[in-house]
């Protein structure tokens, strides 16, 4: 294996502008359209993964990248993709039938990735591009596959079952990507890996990406890449202690009023927006301004003499506001800046510390506000992970909070304007306005209030719901735990350490329908509960596995959306039939904490059992063969 080692330091603050600017997309040879629809969302300069595996998967080589997740991964291997199914689809040879296959270890990472796949096609033709899950309906996923998918996004268990129906064709694969390797074979899903490289061309290219490299890793290396390269990015992202870090859970068509009402409420200086195109730095400035806000934008498109302008109107205070792409604000350090709002999360860690380097300059504390919409929150770990901080969920300001902070700041206006200016003359129109029209003094100051502020109200309203609060009134806590530093610690050969199968303190045991007659696993129930009810694997305990059912223990308290979700989920094409345990005796079990792993078997009292199974329409069968890992 060749071994490319690049190890990116991002440093307190300054590293960004001090380091010399690595290569644009335009350099890495990619095609012309696919670098069109980047350059339409803003991108221009890659990030370190980027850099360093995109020419090497255009030129044909198999890779090995090892990076963290957020720091870019999903572009390095898209993007390539793309560029070759460009080719073949001006060539006249893209078919209907899958040309790129990625295996994601979770549904969601697979709807991340796929949505990310559509959007860098936006400008490729002839480019369908479908995510296949557990959880979803199989109707919508087999009528995708019938049409005819160029880019199939799929988790191994739901792959293993349309491929067992005969509903993926992966004859014509010519790119296969493993996302979060190590997370997959984690997750127990080592043998429908292993299974599905088996049954794709040996002339495909393999790109894998992984955060660690076990040894299973290497193996699959060894076996299924050509001659691969390894791609290690390390990254050290570490952040000023004086900048406090929050983040706001927040729907998309939300954000603007989410963002007044921070800026409305909160003391500060000046600030600086990030949002993630050029398009979005007008749109952005523009509803700023219509509340009241002195803003501006600045994004690649501005030339380098308006740039510095605005830049110097920050600094001297004739705008307060500056909305800005990542690589227009490269550089920027201005001292008066008390806030960074991360309009739009940053698509890699080192981005995030890049832009709340903006702030705290000079020994000054510094704000920094991160924007999450609900299918971000995977980002949001990853910037905790790499910079070893946690981000503090914040609540957004109420109507009456806006309210007291505009009664505030009127009344300032009020007593400034009385200290600063001669009203002598302003008095005399008022009392000769009094005195002809018979008019309180109130009602014609209230009148020049009415005047200034052009007919709109003061104050909101503070009857009725408050519909910002409850677009972001989710509790957040429940999702920050599931990262893969939280999970337990398995055996050599995949399976976790457990206690016996009792439920624990606020856990409950529940019946599956599927158990040992139908060759079931430890993995197979760890990975179909985690991936479809959206339970963290840390929240799944100990499993008894019986002869014709299972009992998993889990939280006692199951929300309606994951009774749902476990009402629709399947292990073998079998729904699990998930029920409470009554209690009632079932003999002939044998426990989670007694088994070796989930692909090798476990031990009960039958003695070692065989791995390696396939799903067909009853369920798992046995297959006399020995496992890969």
């Amino acid at each position: 294996m060749t071994e490319t080692a690049v190890d990116t330091t991002t440093a307190e603050n300054t590293a960004a502008e001090t380091a010399p600017e690595g290569p644009r997309f335009a350099e890495l040879g990619l095609d012309d359209r696919v670098l069109a629809a980047i350059e339409a969302m803003g991108y221009e300069t890659p990030s370190p993964i980027q850099a360093q595996t995109i020419p090497l998967l255009t030129s044909g080589r198999d890779v090995v990248g090892l990076a963290q997740t957020g720091t870019g991964k999903t572009a390095a291997f898209a993007l390539p993709a793309l560029t070759h199914m460009a080719q073949a689809y001006d060539d006249g040879d893209l078919g209907s039938v899958p040309n790129t296959l990625v295996l994601a270890p979770t549904r969601e990472l697979a709807i991340q990735v796929a949505e990310a796949f559509t959007t860098y096609a936006a400008k490729v033709p002839g480019i369908s591009v479908l995510p296949i899950y557990g959880g979803a309906p199989y109707g919508p996923q087999l009528q995708g596959l019938r049409r005819g998918a160029n880019v199939v996004v799929g988790t191994p268990g739901r792959v293993i079952d349309h491929m067992s129906k005969g509903s993926l064709d992966l004859s014509e694969i010519k790119h296969l990507i493993l996302d979060e390797a190590d997370e997959m074979l984690r997750m127990g899903f080592a043998e429908e890996v292993d299974k599905i490289l088996a049954q794709t061309p040996d002339d495909k290219q393999v790109a894998l990406f992984s955060a660690t490299m076990p040894k299973a890793i290497r193996r699959i290396s060894a076996e299924y890449l050509n001659d691969p390269v390894e791609v290690s990015v390390k990254t050290k992202t570490t952040t000023s202690d004086n900048i406090r870090q929050r983040f706001v859970f927040i729907k998309h068509h939300a954000k603007p009023e989410a963002l007044v009402r921070i800026m409305e409420t909160e003391p500060h200086d000046a600030a600086i927006v990030f949002v993630r195109t050029r398009s979005a730095t007008e749109e952005v400035a523009s509803k700023l301004n219509a509340r009241g806000f002195r803003a501006s934008a600045i994004n690649g498109d501005i030339p380098q003499n308006l740039r510095e302008k605005t830049v110097e109107q920050l600094k001297d205070g004739r705008i307060d506001v500056l909305v800005a792409t990542d690589v227009a604000a490269r550089g920027l350090d201005v001292e008066r800046i008390s806030h960074v709002f991360n309009y739009d999360i940053p698509l890699d860690t080192e981005s995030y510390v890049h832009r709340i380097g903006r702030t705290g300059r000079a020994g000054r504390s510094g704000e920094a506000v991160l924007f999450v919409t609900p299918r971000e929150r995977r980002m949001l770990r990853s910037i905790e992970k790499a910079t070893r901080q946690t981000v503090e969920q914040m609540s957004l300001p109420t109507i009456s909070d806006v309210n007291a902070s505009r009664l505030e700041r009127f009344s300032e206006r009020i007593t400034e304007t009385l200290s600063s200016h001669d009203l002598e003359e302003y008095r005399g129109l008022v009392s000769s306005y009094v005195s002809e029209h018979n008019t309180p003094a109130e009602d014609v100051a209230a009148a020049l209030v009415a005047m200034v502020h052009d007919g709109r109200p003061l104050l909101l309203d503070e009857n009725g719901e408050d519909e910002l609060l409850r677009e972001s009134s989710r509790d957040f806590s429940e999702d920050r735990g599931r990262d893969r530093g939280d999970r337990p610690e398995r055996s050599p050969r995949g399976g976790r350490e457990r206690g016996p199968a009792t439920a624990g303190p606020g856990n409950a045991m529940y019946k599956i329908s599927v158990g040992r007659r139908d060759g079931v696993a430890p993995g197979h129930i760890v990975g179909a509960i985690a991936n479809e009810a959206g339970l963290s694997a840390r929240e799944i305990g100990s499993i008894d596995i019986r002869p014709t059912h299972s009992l998993v223990e889990l939280p006692e308290k199951l929300s309606s959306e994951q009774w749902a979700a476990l009402a629709k989920t399947r292990i073998g094409g079998e729904l699990i039939k998930i029920e409470r345990d009554s209690g009632a005796p079932s003999g002939g079990g044998f426990r989670r904490h007694d088994d070796e792993g989930a692909r090798g078997g476990f031990r009960g009292k039958g003695g070692p059992r065989k791995g390696g199974f396939s799903k067909g329409d009853g369920g798992f069968k046995k297959k006399d063969r020995k496992p890969r890992w």
